[in-house]
C-alpha cells in the first residue's frame, strides 16, 4: 500500500451529503466546461501508485479485448483536449510529462493505458449492446470494493445487481440519461463510504462484506464520478475521481453534517 500521506488528499472537495441534488439517487448534474477531470493535492501520490499497479498488477485492474478498439482512441483524443487547459502538463514530441514530472508517451502503450496513466481519474468505456450500455474495458486501481473482472463485460442492470436501490426504475432514468447526453457532454454525481484505512485498491467480490468498525480510526471516502459521450459516438465513458482524508481532516461543516449511517459503516449514494 502507498503512504497514506500520499494517496490522501489535505480536505474534501466533493461533499455529497451537503448537496441536495447530489443526496439523490442517481444525483446527477451538468459538468461545467474544464471541470471533466479534477486535479488536486494527491495527485502526484495517486498518479504514482496507479502507474504502480498498472505495472505490477495490470490483470487485476484493467479489462480490455486484445486489441484497441476506435472506443479507446476516442477516450485518449478526449483526455488530451481536456488536460491540453492545464498548464500543469507539458507536451514533448510525442510525449506529455505530467505535473508530477512524470513523462507518458503517447505511441508506447495501448490508449487506454495512457489515457489512464494522465488524469487522476478511473476510467472505464461503456458501449451500447442488445442488453442496453455495456462495460466494454477499462482501468479501475482504485476500486471501492467492487472488482473489474466480475463486471466487464456485464449490462448496467447486471452491474448493479447487488445494489437494492437500482430497481427497473433507476435503470430506466438512467437508461434516458445515456439516451441524452449530448457529443461531448457529461454529467457527474458522487457517492460516500467510510472506511478504517485509507487504501485506494480495495476489490471486493459482489455481496462480500466491507469490514467497518467505528471505533477504530476512520477515512472518508467519495467518488465524484462522471457520465461522458465521447464525441458523436454511442461510446460514454464513465470516470472515477476518489477523494480520501482522515475524519479529523474534514470542515467543521462537514464533520457535523455527516450522516450516521455512513459513521456506522453504511453508504451513501453507493451504485455498485
Amino acid at each position: 500500500m502507498t503512504r497514506a500521506n500520499d494517496i490522501c488528499q489535505s480536505y474534501l472537495g466533493v461533499a455529497p451529503w451537503m448537496d441536495p441534488l447530489a443526496a439523490r439517487l442517481p444525483g446527477l448534474q451538468p459538468v461545467q466546461p474544464g471541470e471533466w477531470l479534477q486535479r488536486d493535492d494527491a495527485f502526484d501520490g495517486q498518479l504514482s501508485y496507479r502507474d504502480q499497479l498498472l505495472k505490477e498488477r495490470r490483470a487485476d485492474v484493467m479489462a480490455a479485448p486484445p486489441e484497441p478498439d476506435q472506443a479507446e482512441h476516442d477516450l485518449l483524443a478526449a483526455v488530451l483536449k481536456e488536460i491540453s487547459a492545464d498548464h500543469g502538463y507539458m507536451r514533448i514530441g510525442d510525449a506529455i510529462v505530467r505535473p508530477d514530472g512524470v513523462s507518458v508517451s503517447l505511441t508506447q502503450e495501448r490508449p487506454l493505458i495512457t489515457a489512464a496513466r494522465l488524469a487522476q481519474e478511473d476510467m472505464l468505456i461503456l458501449q451500447p449492446a442488445v442488453d442496453g450500455y455495456t462495460l466494454t474495458s477499462g482501468v479501475l486501481c482504485f476500486p471501492a470494493s467492487w472488482t473489474l473482472a466480475q463486471k466487464a463485460g456485464r449490462g448496467m442492470t447486471r452491474i448493479h445487481e447487488p445494489v437494492d436501490r437500482y430497481d427497473e426504475g433507476m435503470g430506466k432514468r438512467v437508461d434516458r440519461v445515456f439516451a441524452m447526453l449530448q457529443p461531448d457532454q457529461a454529467v457527474w454525481r458522487a457517492n460516500l463510504l467510510c472506511y478504517n484505512d485509507p487504501e485506494l485498491y480495495q476489490p471486493r467480490f459482489e455481496h462480500e462484506r466491507r469490514p467497518f468498525d467505528r471505533d477504530k480510526p476512520v477515512w472518508v471516502r467519495v467518488e465524484r464520478q462522471t457520465l461522458r459521450r465521447l464525441g458523436a459516438t454511442p461510446t460514454v465513458v464513465f470516470t472515477i475521481h476518489t477523494w480520501v482524508v482522515p475524519m479529523e481532516l474534514l470542515s467543521p461543516e462537514q464533520a457535523a453534517t455527516l450522516p450516521e449511517i455512513v459513521r456506522n459503516g453504511g453508504s451513501m449514494g453507493e451504485t455498485n
